[in-house]
């Protein structure tokens, strides 16, 4: 490995890469370009950037790696991409050629999965209303009514995850030492691999209706749009909760205020369809439901283990020739 080109610009590579990063690669005994651009590159510049490159890291903002781009780099052996979904930049193209692919995104599904499981135990706890409550009306924990009586805790209660992908595997991992009763949707999966993580994999009908929990954690793809329709909604327990950190387009939105209007649910949103919703969407103002505004991914101090995993993954492949996140074609249509 010769010469390791950095295409971000430099205002998403100082969010995602800590100097000592840069310094470890540098220090390897390559070259080492980093684009010092303020905004990101457009194709013709990461055209110039990527000539000669053997290695290249990309992130968010970066233009597909087309023909065009390919053709200035004939050397190139590895993509290392630190961010999530590898589809805004990789073209087939790449792979025709034999350049191996590499993503962050079993890293930055932790946070997904962590945000997971800190609103399923506040929505348990019915941490929301207890909130207003303790502000406006002095209640407090000893009281017996009827917002002690909606509160659950973790233990035998059911939760309900929706997509077994590197976020759905983290949270059903963290789930684990809770004593909940797990069930998992995915067409992908068998019941064997189900059962290994500890879930009853059912349909998704089954799973709206008997989770107390409905989490969203599959990927966007034809298949999956409004996938959480007026029918599931319907379907969901009293008293349940639906938490979105997938994509606003896998509920059908609409359907969901309808729902959340006759008061039976609570929904908590990390993502809507648009992003931010406009100021008088009922989103804002339903009192049963709390947005989170796109945050439950990798965020701030974050983001520099999306930096430390594709540094250490240029490592991995350069002694030992293999790849933690790997990303195959044949796995695409299948990905967020």
């Amino acid at each position: 490995m010769r010469k390791i080109v950095f295409l971000p610009g430099k205002h998403v590579t100082e969010r995602v890469f800590l100097p000592e990063h840069l310094e470890a690669l540098e220090n390897s005994g390559i070259e080492l370009i980093v684009n010092q651009g303020t905004a990101n590159p457009t194709s013709e510049e990461a055209a110039e950037w990527i000539a000669g490159a053997d290695v290249v890291f990309t992130s968010w903002g970066c233009p597909l790696l087309e023909k065009a781009i390919l053709d200035r780099a004939p050397n190139l052996k590895l993509v290392l991409h630190a961010a999530g979904s590898v589809k805004p930049v990789v073209t087939p193209e790449l792979w025709a050629r034999g350049i191996r692919v590499s993503s962050a995104a079993s890293v930055l599904s932790r946070g997904v999965g962590e945000t997971a499981l800190g609103l399923t135990i506040v929505s348990l706890k019915n941490i929301w209303e207890i909130t207003q409550k303790a502000r406006t009306e002095n209640w407090w924990g000893y009281r017996s009514d009827g917002t002690r009586s909606r509160i659950r805790e973790m233990y035998g209660s059911t939760v309900g995850c929706i997509g077994a992908g590197h976020a759905g595997r983290h949270y059903m991992e963290l789930l684990r030492p809770y004593g909940v009763r797990l069930l998992l949707n995915d067409p992908t999966l068998t019941r064997e691999q189900a059962d290994a993580w500890g879930a009853e994999l059912v349909d998704l009908d089954t799973l709206c209706a008997r989770a107390d929990v409905v989490t969203v954690l599959a990927p966007e793809l034809p298949e999956t749009y409004r996938m959480i329709d007026a029918g599931r909604l319907e379907r969901m327990k009293e008293g349940a909760t639906l938490i979105n950190l997938a994509r606003g387009s896998l509920v059908d939105e609409e359907a969901l205020i309808a729902e959340l209007k006759r008061g039976r649910i609570r929904a908590c949103l990390d993502v809507t369809v648009p992003e931010p919703p406009p100021a008088d969407h009922p989103f804002r103002t339903l009192p049963n439901v709390v947005l989170t505004g796109h945050i439950a991914g990798a965020v701030n101090n974050g983001l520099h283990a999306l930096g430390r995993f594709a540094m250490e993954e240029y490592f991995r492949f350069r002694e030992e020739g293999c790849l933690a996140g790997e990303v195959l074609p044949s796995s695409l249509n299948t990905k967020a």
